[in-house]
């Protein structure tokens, strides 16, 4: 069992170190790790490409999130195709919820620590949603609503970001979704909420970016 839950975490981890935020602000001639908050998540590249080169900016930024949650997406397929057998295990084997969790726990792991940028990463919203959205479709999809919701009112990504990590295990829990994944929606969100620490102090100090609306100066 040992070696296939290896597997799943060495790929889960390869795919979410793939710093595609930093990637896509190098194109562009900028260290995302300079800029803004200086975090390579999809928002800050959003804010500051946006900020920079307009719609051009906000559409690498909306490539940015739509990579970072294709690795979580991915790390859990890579991880459900070791357990159906689909690629070969060399010894033993391991339940489809393990492999799929324990991939997509170090798919968050490494695009939070990645090798590539010196073991420096996003927050993990991205990869998360990408993730639980093939494991928990109905309570990522609650989540993702109260994101949506909290966002058009407050224009605070960092506030829609934590509210939907509190909807996503609580929508788990309620609708009686499997225990494992109802334990790593937790744990994620959790995990999710305390890379939050920064965007919390800020938000109670009242300094935290806002996001502003169309026709509106971004000042």
């Amino acid at each position: 069992m040992l070696i296939p839950l290896l597997l799943a975490a060495f790929a889960g981890y390869l795919l979410g170190s793939l710093p595609f935020g930093w990637l896509i602000a190098r194109r562009f001639g900028i260290n995302i790790f300079e800029h803004g908050s200086k975090n390579p998540g999809a928002t800050n590249v959003k804010r500051v490409l946006g900020g920079l080169f307009g719609k051009k900016g906000k559409r690498a930024g909306d490539l940015a999130f739509f990579l970072d949650a294709l690795k979580g997406a991915a790390a859990v397929g890579v991880a459900k195709a070791f357990a159906a057998g689909w690629i070969s295990q060399p010894t033993g084997s391991a339940s489809p919820e393990a492999m799929a969790i324990t991939g997509l726990v170090f798919a968050l792991i490494g695009h939070s620590f990645s090798f590539w940028t010196r073991f420096k990463g996003g927050k993990g919203v991205a990869t998360s949603a990408g993730g639980l959205i093939v494991l928990l479709p109905l309570p990522t999809l609650l989540a993702l609503l109260a994101w949506v919701t909290v966002f058009q009112v407050s224009r605070y990504v960092s506030l829609a970001s934590i509210v939907a990590s509190v909807v996503l295990p609580a929508a788990a829990w309620l609708l009686h979704e499997s225990t494992a994944f109802s334990v790593l929606a937790s744990i994620l969100g959790v995990f999710v909420i305390l890379r939050h620490f920064a965007n919390i102090t800020r938000l109670l100090n009242g300094t935290e970016n806002k996001f502003a609306k169309k026709g509106a100066s971004s000042g």
